[in-house]
């Protein structure tokens, strides 16, 4: 009696959402410039090409003349960029939610996400961005915190440095649509640390003939826990490294290849080492259709450190979206749809799920979601009904 009692008010609230009058946040860079979300976002916070560009440059416009006077402060000194306004946003995500077999089948999840935002251009070639979380009603954290430095010694050579997802140049897990995750980006195996979300390190990416897009990594390999007593955030002596190549497919897409490499020191001296390679590929199937794929697999020859010689644990999988959009990238509405596939030698890797997203925008900065999912792995269903504000 009180499920159906609660998805009836999940579904009154949904009606009430759907005729409300829209919001007029503004978030830090529509502010800046003046422009709508929909400048670079189709709907938030997915990228359009557009705000690909945008943020690959540090936050800027293709063209320095248009970047706004008014935004700088005039010091008299040329060699000191200071903004007038200090670029600032706030993004919050909340959900109703009914869980199949959990201990409370109904739950109101709110506040799921709680996100302070800011990035800007210090000088004409050198950016920050960063955010600090409020996740899951838990404690406050950092995520994405780095600098990037554009055409470093003048050459078409771009470097990050700092905390951030090295699965970001493939598919940016902050920006999809859908509350199922990319889960072969979190994968772990055994008891390494290894994976391809956040990490601390130096990206360098680069234009190579043919314009194939280059990006190499260098991070430390263990996540983003804090600093020993030491003063290290890396807890061995060994560097990971990574290489991603794309190509853009004439205005449909884009197709990738990615590869990394590294070990990583356990308890007791014991090693492992980790190697990924896979493809991905995104396609414009058309101006309402929008597929993408990844594929990875990784190998490990000791993920528990036991120091046991043997195969290497291997572990497949990726993932399969479909975004249409009814009225066009710029409309209200997306229907997403999202599969997930790990298969691993180590049980506890293994997932595998699907996922159906209905997202409509109340305004272009307020996106309501309605999602029914299954983890098929753990016999378990979800059904989540949730707001996305950013302003």
């Amino acid at each position: 009696m009180r499920t159906a009692t609660l998805l009836r008010g999940m579904a009154a609230g949904l009606l009430v959402s759907l005729v409300s009058a829209p919001a007029h946040a503004i978030p830090a860079f529509a502010r800046k410039y003046q422009f709508s979300c929909s400048t670079c976002h189709a709907p938030i916070p997915r990228l359009k090409p557009f705000g690909e560009a945008f943020a690959a440059r540090g936050f800027r416009l293709e063209d320095p003349s248009q970047e706004p006077a008014r935004a700088v402060i005039d010091t008299g000194d040329p060699t000191l960029r200071l903004l007038r306004d200090f670029p600032f946003a706030a993004r919050i995500e909340g959900y109703a939610s009914w869980k199949q077999d959990a201990i409370a089948k109904t739950d109101v999840e709110w506040p799921w996400v709680l996100k302070f935002l800011s990035g800007s251009p210090i000088t004409d070639t050198i950016s920050y961005y960063f955010y600090g979380i409020l996740e899951k009603g838990g404690g406050f954290g950092l995520e994405d915190v780095w600098m990037q430095f554009n055409q470093v010694f003048g050459l078409p050579i771009d470097v990050t440095a700092g905390q951030f997802q090295v699965c970001d140049p493939m598919f940016k897990r902050e920006l999809r649509l859908e509350r199922f995750d990319y889960e072969i980006f979190r994968t772990h195996v055994g008891h390494a640390a290894v994976d391809l979300t956040y990490d601390r390190g130096v990206m360098i990416g680069a234009t190579l003939p043919g314009e194939i897009e280059t990006v190499g990594f260098v991070v430390n390999g263990n996540g983003i826990d804090m600093a020993d007593d030491f003063d290290n955030f890396d807890r061995d002596a060994f560097k990971n490294v990574a290489l991603r190549l794309a190509r853009a497919l004439d205005g449909r897409g884009r197709v990738g290849f990615f590869t990394y490499w590294g070990k990583e020191k356990g308890e007791g001296g014991l090693k492992n080492r980790t190697y990924y390679f896979g493809p991905d590929l995104v396609l414009d199937l058309s101006p309402r259709w929008q597929f993408s794929a990844e594929y990875l697999e990784r190998r490990d020859n000791d993920p528990w450190f036991t120091g046991a010689a043997g195969p290497d644990v291997k572990t497949r999988g990726g993932f399969a979206e479909l975004h249409f959009f009814p009225r066009g990238q710029d409309g209200p509405w997306v229907l997403s749809g999202l599969y997930n596939k790990v298969a691993s030698d180590d049980p506890l890797a293994r997932h595998e799920s699907v996922s159906l997203t209905l997202n409509h925008l109340l305004a272009r900065n307020v996106r309501l979601l309605a999602e029914v999912g299954r983890d098929v792995e753990h016999k378990a269903a979800r059904l989540s009904i949730g707001v996305v504000t950013a302003f």
